[in-house]
């Protein structure tokens, strides 16, 4: 710190001799006591409104608990209230600190400073129901979720909580109404939990449940065959398996659909969409391109075995615009 202030101190002589140099000759008396003037003022005023203890490397050290970062923020917003961010964070603090009452009291000071902040008024909202001693969302949390689905009609948490204050107060038909945008925004699994909430909000509003969703069109329409020379010669067993798989191109064996069937069932049409992946992570309709084979497994298994026959792969782009034929057997 003392090595900041000497620098500083000579700066300021230097700028002063440059600016009072024209009136050292003639009155050296006032160029002196507008200088020392100059420099008290400096310094008085730095004292004032300025943070000293800010060039105390002491004081510059990153907090080591929760509880240090939440005095430092604190500081920090003494100083300039003005900032929704800070406020926001102090209340996130709070709550993991478990004061939901200081959370509550952030967040409302944040919503106040960024009233089109769909976010922040979501926090704010929840921070009082967590604040609750029955955790119901009150008028005014109702008020800063409804603002905030003003500010952005496709904010998922929001709606989420505004149908939960519905339904905390009574007006079921109301919270049904409110979720139901909600199931073309999350993803499959998420959905049937969600329309089990609806449906329940619906029943107890003596309204008939949803109607099921329809089945997404499958993406690829498959004929498979038995080649007619192999089916002379060859006696198959009456449990064999015919698998249809889907798989990446150049990827990895594992399948992005598959469909298993009976071996007594060819020939026959497989229509394979998303709901045949094995895999949750990866669907064929996240995919441009395929590779189609049809197995036929005496043992059953899915992964290939010796003496299991197979169609010639098929590569195809999606979606499909016919039925792609494989044959099983074919030289």
């Amino acid at each position: 710190m003392a090595v900041f202030l000497m620098i500083a101190l000579l700066l300021c002589l230097l700028v002063l001799a440059t600016l009072l140099r024209p009136l050292w000759q003639g009155a050296r008396g006032v160029a002196l006591g507008i200088g020392i003037a100059v420099l008290l003022s400096t310094g008085l005023l730095y004292k004032l409104v300025g943070t000293p203890q800010a060039l105390d490397p002491a004081t510059r050290q990153a907090p080591r608990t929760l509880e240090e970062a939440v005095v430092q923020l604190q500081a920090a917003l003494a100083r300039d209230p003005a900032q929704a961010d800070g406020w926001a964070l102090l209340g996130q603090a709070y709550q993991r600190l478990g004061e939901a009452s200081n959370a509550r009291d952030a967040f409302a000071k944040a919503a106040k400073l960024a009233p089109d902040n769909a976010d922040v008024l979501t926090e704010a909202a929840q921070s009082r129901a967590l604040a609750d001693p029955s955790r119901t969302f009150d008028a005014q949390a109702v008020a800063l979720l409804e603002a905030a689905l003003k500010a952005n009609p496709a904010h998922e948490r929001a709606r989420w909580f505004l149908g939960v204050a519905q339904r905390q107060a009574g007006r079921n038909a109301e919270a049904a109404a409110t979720w139901a945008p909600l199931l073309a925004q999350v993803d499959a699994a998420t959905a049937a939990s969600l329309r089990k909430e609806i449906n329940a909000a619906r029943a107890q509003a003596g309204l008939a449940p949803l109607a099921e969703p329809a089945a997404p069109p499958p993406l690829l329409s498959v004929k498979v065959s038995l080649d007619p020379a192999l089916a002379a010669r060859v006696r198959l067993r009456p449990d064999a398996t015919v698998f249809v798989i889907a798989r990446q191109v150049g990827g990895p064996p594992m399948p992005v659909a598959a469909q298993k069937h009976a071996v007594s069932e060819l020939p026959f049409t497989a229509a394979l969409g998303d709901a045949d992946s094995p895999m949750p992570t990866l669907k064929l309709s996240q995919l441009r391109e395929v590779e189609l084979v049809a197995r036929l497994s005496e043992s059953g298994e899915a992964m290939r075995q010796d003496g299991d026959l197979e169609s010639k792969p098929v590569r195809v782009t999606l979606p499909a615009t016919g039925p792609v034929t494989l044959v099983i057997g074919t030289p």
